[in-house]
């Protein structure tokens, strides 16, 4: 399964999170398929959510839209990665930021290459944490960590994600395919219908408070999106210069 809009480093437009979402859906109630590879294409895993789609020029509110992407396919897309029925590895083959970094957070195994990176932007641009990454973050390094991660929107390399549990395995940028390829045949071999069994069990006692996590993203980037801070934020990012937040 690969994020296929390389031009954009797979960032999401509409197209691109409602065809995951299908894929997602598709492959999880498809009986031949055994384990789920989720990747890039090109340099990038994922920059997260495309920033150059939104026109804050007219003064159009943002937050109807926002709740959409979020309720219908960011959520759902996560949702069903967890409840998928079979293993998913994310092979992150470059940037995974704020969406992108969510969706490798909910597979069950996340390979990464050497060059690749996780970020949670929003803070960057006024915004709060989205697509569960709020608990699927603190559930892999702590909330301290976490924490770190989410306010300060710091760039995190694979040694230190590795160190920090983020990720469960680096190897070389080359040996990325053949490895995740490896795993993914152990695992598709592998006793399946335990494994769904596993991951309900873990979904229940590691992550049972995921949708309730859903509701207070959307609840904050609704909120956030037609705020001054955000605007100032996108304004900053497209002209390449320190945003200057006012708190509003």
């Amino acid at each position: 399964m690969v994020l296929a809009r390389p031009q954009a480093l797979n960032a999401f437009d509409l197209a691109l999170q409602s065809e995951l979402r299908n894929a997602v859906e598709t492959a999880a109630t498809d009986d031949s398929v055994r384990c789920v590879i989720l990747t890039g294409a090109g340099r990038a895993f994922s920059a997260g959510a495309d920033l150059s789609l939104d026109d804050l020029s007219d003064g159009t509110r943002l937050a109807p839209r926002t709740e959409e992407e979020l309720r219908l396919r960011y959520n759902p897309t996560v949702r069903a990665l967890r409840n998928m029925p079979k293993p998913v590895i994310a092979a992150v083959n470059g940037a995974a930021v704020g969406a992108g970094c969510s969706l490798a957070l909910a597979c069950d195994q996340i390979v990464a290459a050497r060059s690749a990176s996780f970020t949670l932007a929003f803070a960057r641009v006024g915004l709060t944490l989205d697509a569960g990454s709020s608990l699927l973050l603190g559930a892999r390094v702590g909330l301290g960590r976490a924490s770190r991660m989410a306010l300060l929107a710091e760039r995190v390399d694979a040694e230190t994600a590795l160190r920090w549990g983020m990720v469960d395995e680096i190897v070389d940028d080359d040996a990325l395919p053949g490895r995740t390829g490896e795993l993914a045949a152990q695992l598709a071999a592998g006793p399946t219908g335990a494994f769904a069994a596993t991951k309900r069990s873990l979904n229940t006692a590691l992550l049972s408070g995921l949708d309730a996590s859903f509701e207070v993203e959307v609840a904050g980037q609704t909120r956030l999106v037609d705020s001054p801070d955000f605007r100032e934020g996108v304004t900053a990012f497209t002209q390449r210069r320190p945003p200057a937040f006012t708190g509003n």
